[in-house]
């Protein structure tokens, strides 16, 4: 069974409904999204840390998962599929998909400041100040900060290496470190690029290019896949 390994970013979840955060100037209630995602955010304010994350989470439990996330679930019917996601929301893991490894966190877990080896499902949309681990530590989104290093990237960029088939999904590719993943594909198999503002790089050998949002895209290629492995 071949080994597809599936990259996937904002644009997929926004067709979902989800908001990003960075559309039009990259504001939320006047604030650049750097100043409530990051370290020292937290250390100067955690309760608008809190505020933006609970916002995020609620909205989270009112959206479900597009056509293009059941279609990758669908993928693992004939292939070995892993995704790898920038998006810290569980839409891959609510259409079915088994193998999913989040490069940024995940939405509704939350760790301790302490332990960072301490993650909890939190139970509801709602983390709040006073809410303390069983070391007696203050929780926080199990959330990659800027700033922070990207714990799983290393797993990712093995996935990569030993993909035989290689999809990007609604990024723009400019988001390190998982922009670079691209780079670790073999030039040997093939490569596809979903996304409205995708460009051709000619310096990636075997890369077929399909400029349209997430859904269309996926379904198109889905079915393709399918065929030729059928």
């Amino acid at each position: 069974m071949k080994r597809l390994v599936v990259l996937t970013g904002a644009g997929i979840s926004a067709e979902s409904g989800i908001k990003t955060f960075r559309d039009a100037d990259g504001l939320w209630n006047n604030y650049r999204i750097e100043e409530v995602a990051s370290p020292v955010a937290w250390a100067r304010d955690p309760q608008l840390v809190l505020d933006f994350y609970n916002m995020r989470r609620k909205q989270l439990y009112e959206v479900e998962p597009n056509v293009a996330h059941f279609a990758l679930a669908d993928l693992e019917n004939e292939f070995d599929v892993q995704i790898i996601t920038q998006n810290v929301d569980d839409l891959h893991e609510q259409a079915g998909s088994s193998k999913v490894l989040h490069l940024h966190g995940e939405l509704k877990k939350v760790r301790s400041t302490e332990d960072p080896s301490l993650v909890f499902k939190l139970q509801g949309w709602e983390l709040k100040l006073g809410d303390l681990c069983p070391k007696g530590s203050q929780l926080r989104p199990h959330i990659v900060w800027f700033g922070e290093e990207v714990p799983n990237i290393m797993i990712a960029t093995t996935m990569v290496r030993d993909a035989d088939i290689f999809i990007v999904i609604g990024t723009s590719l400019k988001v390190y470190p998982a922009a670079g993943l691209l780079g670790y594909a073999s030039s040997q198999i093939p490569k596809y690029l979903i996304d409205p503002q995708a460009v051709p790089d000619s310096a990636v050998m075997n890369l077929t290019v399909i400029s349209e949002k997430a859904v269309k895209g996926v379904v198109e290629l889905v079915k393709k896949l399918m065929t030729e492995s059928g």
